[in-house]
């Protein structure tokens, strides 16, 4: 909940504050409308809770309107029965359902195309290792940034389960590739749990073309490329099993390492001249069973408010 006090000029002049009973006074000023995105692959056993969680949380501590679409990635469980069957109980649940898989990344494009629905645009897992509460302290935190970025790699984040040796090594040597390559100084570019301001979304959202689990560090060079503030904070974490990164991980790494490289390459002045080489491209990322990034014709940035 946001406070604005108004006074009156003696009030102002006033540096031990304000005693004027008629001229001082708060006004209560409703949370930013919020859109809260979760993408969503086969997750009919874990995302009943996590919805109802969400649902009630925000219902209970958020003063803004806000709603939570689960984008659907190419389901075949029931994941969309699920979500119905929440969203009859709570309204501001509704799903967006793509038939063939687009990925993660693509389907967290597809749902920022959704922008203008929201002041503040959020996005976390389907599997609930991030708590609402950890969403809202995004929220809080957003006033001197345009994007802020839940870490678990800072010293007073919170990780009630951490990951397994294996998937922190493979993190850790990820992120060690993505400094280099990018020097953004940002220590869990991965961690499902971010917040944008609206124009940041709108402003950047065509630059998004990597559909893999790369596409954090799409989001966030693009961001920082356009001279968006990014700001990363502590968070809280449950590493939850059951994870379809740990059963392909040194695949899904793989393709995580080829996207970071197509994206430096992007912004250097010699992909034009790569051009020949892009069906290659294309057949290593069908090799590795992951999905094609897009091409710029192929997204469409969302509306602005004035649209």
């Amino acid at each position: 909940m946001y406070w604005i006090k108004v006074v009156n000029e003696s009030c102002k002049a006033n540096q031990s504050g304000c005693n004027s009973r008629f001229f001082c006074y708060s006004i209560r000023v409703p949370d930013p409308s919020l859109l809260i995105l979760i993408p969503a692959y086969n997750e009919e056993c874990r995302i009943e809770p996590v919805l109802r969680d969400y649902a009630q949380f925000f219902g209970k501590n958020y003063s803004g309107k806000f709603q939570i679409v689960v984008v659907l990635n190419g389901c075949t469980d029931n994941t969309l029965g699920v979500v119905q069957k929440v969203a009859a109980e709570f309204p501001v649940i509704r799903a967006d359902e793509f038939k063939q898989p687009i990925g993660k990344g693509g389907a967290l494009i597809e749902g920022l195309k959704l922008a203008s629905q929201g002041e503040l645009i959020g996005y976390v897992d389907a599997d609930g290792a991030t708590p609402p509460a950890s969403l809202l302290e995004l929220v809080k935190q957003i006033g001197n940034a345009d994007c802020v970025v839940g870490s678990r790699w800072l010293a007073s984040s919170v990780l009630h389960q951490q990951q397994t040796t294996l998937r922190r090594f493979f993190s850790r040597g990820f992120h060690f590739i993505v400094e280099v390559l990018f020097l953004m100084r940002i220590k869990d570019t991965q961690c499902p749990c971010k917040l944008m301001r609206r124009e940041a979304v709108e402003k950047i959202h065509s630059n998004l073309l990597i559909a893999d689990l790369a596409f954090d560090v799409n989001l966030l060079v693009s961001l920082k490329r356009a001279g968006f503030r990014v700001h990363e904070v502590p968070i809280e974490w449950t590493d939850k099993g059951g994870s379809k990164v740990t059963s392909s991980l040194f695949r899904s790494s793989l393709t995580m390492f080829l996207s970071v490289v197509r994206i430096r390459l992007i912004y250097s002045p010699f992909y034009k001249f790569l051009r020949p080489l892009r069906p290659l491209e294309g057949w290593i990322y069908t090799k590795l069973r992951a999905p094609q990034p897009l091409s710029s014709s192929q997204v469409q940035s969302p509306k602005s408010k004035a649209d």
